[in-house]
């Protein structure tokens, strides 16, 4: 028993956090400076906004790469915006072709920019429920009651991974019908290159879930007060 234990914790540690490990792998792997390249993955952002008559979008330095819908910006991550590498140049590509799913009035991403605030608030809703948990107990003394609010705490974690999930197609149609194409017909990269730019399309395209998967780890944080 207490290997089979062992191992299914050992098979949950890796579904839960395999995706986002293979995602960061996947990036640094890439991110090697290469002087040959014709530009920086913000020059190419520009470029390629600027070839889609999409000057007025704008491109940004940010903590993390991602498209804003809402302000109509992409935004590079320091390393990708300023660095000459496969990685900056797959993940410029990936986040352009979002603005131009935005332009093109994209029915997925429209969607997405529409339950993003309601999954948000689910997760602070789950915040409030699995935080006044203990309060519960304390005030109640019911295990019943209990196992009842944490559950419901776990149901709207859950959200979140279940909404990326739903949305994953808008990253899947990014990375392999705007993205990969726009690197092949326009020769940014040689045949070589482009093997690992595809690596890295598919890792930024499960960015999402990957973090999604991450933040079920708070569910199992809060288990321990099923103990009571």
């Amino acid at each position: 028993m207490p290997i089979l234990l062992a191992l299914g914790a050992a098979l949950l540690f890796g579904l839960v956090f395999g995706p986002q490990w293979w995602v960061r792998r996947v990036m640094r792997q890439h991110a090697t400076e290469r002087p040959d390249l014709p530009g920086t993955g913000g020059e190419l952002a520009r470029h390629l906004l600027d070839l889609a008559r999409l000057e007025h979008v704008p491109v940004e330095i940010a903590q993390a790469d991602h498209y804003d819908p809402v302000a109509n910006v992409v935004r590079l991550s320091p390393e990708n915006h300023e660095g000459r590498s496969i990685t900056a140049v797959a993940v410029a590509a990936h986040e352009v072709s979002h603005a131009l799913q935005h332009a093109a009035g994209d029915r997925l991403l429209a969607a997405r920019v529409t339950f993003a605030p309601v999954v948000q608030g689910f997760e602070l809703a789950a915040g409030l429920v699995m935080m006044t948990a203990p309060i519960m107990l304390a005030v109640v003394k019911s295990p019943a009651l209990l196992t009842l609010q944490v559950g419901f705490g776990i149901a709207l974690l859950s959200v979140r991974l279940v909404f990326h999930l739903l949305t994953l197609p808008v990253e899947l149609d990014a990375s392999y019908r705007r993205a990969l194409p726009i690197l092949e017909t326009g020769r940014f990269l040689d045949a070589d290159d482009m093997r690992g730019a595809r690596t890295v399309l598919r890792a930024a395209a499960l960015t999402y879930v990957a973090s999604s998967l991450v933040s079920l780890v708070n569910i199992a944080r809060f288990r321990r007060f099923l103990r009571f």
